[in-house]
C-alpha cells in the first residue's frame, strides 16, 4: 500500500492563492525585523549572504513580496509598512513558508530610505497603492513626492527598477508627470503577467469592483547625480489630486 500523500496547505485570500505552501511548524522561520538600529542596515548580516535586494514600500500583508521571495530564491526581499497589524500578517506568512530570503519591518518607507538603506543597495523598489490621504489635514503625508523620488533613485543600483501602481487617476497623473524626471518610466498596459488577479490585496479588491488600475515601472536614470536630482526636486510640484466616491469607499472597506 502506498503511503498517504500529505495534502498541500495553500492559503487563499478572496479566493486567490498566496504563493508558497504552509509548512510543518518545525520548518518555520523568523522573518520579522523587530528592531531597527540607528544607521544603515547591514544587509549581508541580515540575510547571511550577498544577493540582489528587492524592497517593497508599503508592503501591506506581504502578498507580493512573499510571492517574489518564493519564485526568486536568489533575491533577498525587504518589506516595510507603518501599520503593525499588516506586518503581523506578512511575517506570519513568511514564517509559515520557511522563507529565509525575506524580512518584514514596521517602519515608514520614507524613514527607511532616508536613514536605513545605503545608496545603491537595491535592485528593485516596489510601491503599490501608496496611501492617497484625502483629508486636507493629511495630504502632506503623501509618499510620492519629488523628494521621495530622489531617495528612491539614490537607493537603487545604477539602472535599478522602480515599480508603481495605484487605482487613483489623479495620483497616477501626478506620477506620470513627475516620475519620468528621475526614471525612464513606462506605463504598463494590462495586468502583471505573474499575478493577473492582482499582486496585492488592494489590487484584487479594486479589480473586483471594476476600478481601473494604473501600473508602471522605470529604470533609474543614469548620469543623474544626487546634487542634480535634489536641485530638480526643488523645482517640481507636490502631489495634488482628489478622489472619487468609489475610491473613498474602497479605502474604508480595505481598512475594515
Amino acid at each position: 500500500m502506498k503511503p498517504e500523500r500529505k495534502k498541500r496547505q495553500i492559503e487563499r485570500e478572496f479566493g486567490v492563492p498566496i504563493a508558497g505552501e504552509i509548512l510543518d511548524p518545525s520548518l518555520w522561520t523568523n522573518t520579522a525585523l523587530k528592531k531597527m538600529l540607528p544607521g544603515p542596515i547591514d544587509l549581508v548580516t541580515l540575510f547571511g549572504r550577498t544577493a540582489p535586494l528587492v524592497v517593497d514600500i508599503g508592503c501591506g500583508n506581504g502578498r507580493f513580496l512573499i510571492g517574489s521571495a518564493v519564485w526568486r530564491p536568489n533575491y533577498d526581499h525587504l518589506g516595510v509598512d507603518p501599520k503593525p497589524v499588516v506586518i503581523r500578517y506578512a511575517t506570519r506568512r513568511g514564517n509559515q513558508r520557511g522563507l529565509t530570503n525575506v524580512r518584514f519591518a514596521v517602519i515608514d518607507g520614507l524613514k527607511l530610505l532616508l536613514e536605513h538603506l545605503p545608496p545603491g543597495c537595491a535592485a528593485e523598489i516596489h510601491c503599490y497603492h501608496p496611501q492617497p490621504y484625502y483629508d486636507v489635514r493629511e495630504v502632506h503625508k503623501r509618499l510620492i513626492t519629488p523628494e521621495f523620488l530622489v531617495l528612491v533613485h539614490r537607493t537603487l543600483i545604477p539602472g535599478g527598477t522602480f515599480f508603481l501602481q495605484t487605482d487613483n487617476p489623479g495620483y497616477w497623473q501626478y506620477i506620470r508627470d513627475v516620475v519620468p524626471h528621475f526614471f525612464d518610466f513606462y506605463e504598463r498596459i494590462g495586468r502583471w503577467p505573474d499575478a493577473p488577479k492582482g499582486r496585492t490585496r488592494r489590487e484584487i479588491m479594486a479589480l473586483r469592483r471594476g476600478l481601473p488600475i494604473f501600473r508602471g515601472s522605470g529604470s533609474a536614470k543614469l548620469g543623474l547625480s544626487l546634487d542634480d536630482a535634489e536641485m530638480l526636486a526643488r523645482q517640481l510640484p507636490p502631489p495634488r489630486f482628489d478622489a472619487s466616491r468609489e475610491l473613498r469607499e474602497l479605502d474604508r472597506d480595505e481598512g475594515a
